[in-house]
């Protein structure tokens, strides 16, 4: 999941970065780092086009998406809107609104549809914080953690396959799917119980899970059933469709889906249910005195390095509960009589979630754990360091994660990565990767880079590169430099393809870093330079162009370079 979300991340950052160039002139009131938030999510659950937006698009990102996702409630009810109408105003002036889309003034209606619901349901967010703020944290806050995470070695996480094939095989998901098939659609629920005893029999025997002898009402006594419930709701499966009526989604009978990405989204969904596992008493509040008992046994799983002993594990939670609560040990004593064991529940649920396995006294995260732990402190804003698999990283996923990472860092990425392949296939690998994206300039000059250490090896796929026009200044450049026979000399066209690559990547260190760039050049080189690189075909030459007429300190130089952007606008 998390390399997902960085590829998207990487599809986006090109367009976010013309839209905060666009903004300085157009919508200055508007805050673009709101924006990177709704772009990301609506990339993630609405299209598979960061430039496709409709209507539904829009409810789903800002109601449905962002009310779990938002970091700071308060600065988006005050800017998310605003700055979403700048974006999409952006896209449909700079004609990157793609085909398929709704139109801009059908969007902008929408948004002003939806604006008051958005707000008000930032606005719970505000008032559910200051209620949480005014408690003391439970079992379950990362937070006394955050040093000793930090701390942590690098954490691997497996391909987004490998965890959709675990998915796949939840037993709660199942069941949360079983069950809201059965419910089927327009099903009437009750105020004080949602299911009769007689339905709840049904309910029961459809998911699996035995009648409890109770002389009392039947709802009652069936918790599991009604965390199982919840799931589905958290899961999309059962949605609300009117004061007393639910329904099952219509995508509900074909889980497990077909598409990876779909399965983790879905198990993403309800990763909260972690919280589900709690133990439940009679008494309310020896149930809260062991709130975040699930959070707090997978939290120590992975300080522990994703394997610890029940019977140690049990003692320090214990303990833990006696210490943060006057009630814990109480709690902690009903929860025994009441279960045996009170990790008996927590253990239950996490492993029919997928996030643990035990055997015997060993309790172990597995991959889906581990991904859906490295979450939840991520949803906590506690600094973790959690990369790909080295086996498992692509071409392109190296490049992306080693962007963003030290020099030093970097480099043993890819050293490790490349123990696993011959020279000439890694070469291969990281230019087909750099390829597959003509407007991603970091990634296209750190494959070069790598691929330039690796000598002869990396002739073959050089030679291949020259075919790929965003790679065959690079290509050229090396074979030259190897005197490989019957290369092509690099030609001036490819000269400036490079300063534009390298231009690209300082702009998106900073305007500061960027201007410092061009004095490095000098005003009169750089005159020369902007009458001849506007013809260049480059991603980001207009883009370029423009931002060096805003920043440049050097009138003569700004107004060569707003000619050369007219010029280069006048023949695309």
């Amino acid at each position: 999941m998390t390399d997902r979300i960085e590829l998207a991340a990487d599809e986006l950052r090109p367009l976010l970065e013309e839209f905060i160039v666009w903004a300085r002139e157009h919508a200055p009131a508007s805050d673009p780092d709101l924006v990177g938030p709704a772009a990301l999510w609506h990339r993630l659950s609405a299209s598979d086009d960061v430039a496709r937006w409709r209507r539904a698009d829009l409810r789903t990102v800002l109601l449905d998406r962002m009310p779990k996702v938002v970091e700071d409630p308060d600065e988006a009810a005050d800017g998310m809107i605003g700055a979403v109408r700048a974006y999409l105003t952006f896209l449909s002036d700079t004609d990157k609104l793609a085909k398929g889309s709704d139109s801009l003034d059908d969007l902008l209606d929408e948004l002003d549809d939806l604006e008051d619901d958005f707000v008000e349901a930032m606005e719970d967010l505000i008032d559910d914080d200051e209620d949480v703020r005014e408690e003391t944290g439970d079992l379950g806050d990362f937070e006394p953690f955050a040093d000793d995470l930090a701390d942590l070695p690098t954490i691997r996480l497996r391909p987004d396959a490998e965890l959709a094939a675990a998915a796949r095989a939840v037993p709660l998901i199942a069941k949360a799917r079983d069950l809201a098939v059965w419910v089927g659609d327009a099903r009437e629920v009750g105020e004080d119980s949602l299911l009769s005893d007689a339905e709840v029999e049904e309910a029961l025997a459809v998911i699996g899970l035995p009648r409890p002898a109770t002389e009392g009402s039947l709802s009652k006594a069936v918790p599991q059933l009604w965390n199982i419930w919840n799931l589905a709701v958290d899961l999309e499966f059962l949605e609300p469709d009117g004061d007393d009526t639910v329904s099952v989604d219509d995508d509900t009978a074909e889980w497990p889906f077909d598409d990876d990405e779909d399965v983790l989204d879905a198990w993403m969904l309800g990763l909260h249910s972690v919280d589900y596992g709690d133990p439940e008493l009679e008494d309310d509040d020896l149930t809260m005195a062991l709130g975040g008992l699930s959070r707090g046994l997978l939290v120590r799983l992975l300080l522990g390095g994703g394997s610890r002993g029940l019977a140690a594990l049990r003692e320090e939670l214990a303990e833990a509960a006696a210490d943060i609560d006057e009630l814990g040990a109480d709690a902690w004593a009903a929860a025994r009589d009441h279960y045996g064991d009170p990790l008996a529940p927590v253990l239950d649920w996490l492993v029919g979630y997928g996030m643990l396995t035990v055997t015997g006294d060993e309790v172990t995260l597995t991959p889906l754990g581990t991904e859906g732990v490295v979450h939840l402190v991520d949803d906590a804003d506690i600094e973790l360091d959690a990369r790909p698999a080295i086996d498992a990283m692509t071409a392109l996923e190296l490049l992306a994660f080693s962007a963003e990472l030290p020099e030093d860092e970097a480099d043993a990425e890819f050293a490790a990565w490349m123990e696993l392949r011959e020279p000439g296939e890694a070469a291969r690998e990281l230019l087909e990767a750099a390829g597959e994206d003509d407007t991603d300039a970091l990634i296209r000059v750190q494959a070069a880079s790598v691929v330039g250490t690796l000598g002869e090896d990396a002739i073959p796929a050089w030679q291949a590169a020259l075919k790929e026009p965003s790679l065959r200044p690079y290509a050229a450049t090396h074979l030259t430099q190897l005197e490989v026979e019957g290369a092509p000399e690099p030609t001036q066209d490819d000269t400036h393809w490079l300063i534009l690559d390298m231009w690209t990547i300082s702009a998106g260190l900073g305007r500061a870093e960027f201007v410092s760039s061009l004095r490095d050049i000098g005003p009169d080189l750089l005159n020369n330079l902007l009458e001849v690189i506007w013809k260049i075909p480059h991603a980001h030459v207009e883009e370029l162009l423009e931002l060096i007429s805003q920043v440049h300190p050097d009138k003569h130089v700004a107004k060569a370079a707003k000619r050369a952007l007219f010029k280069a606008r006048s023949t695309s």
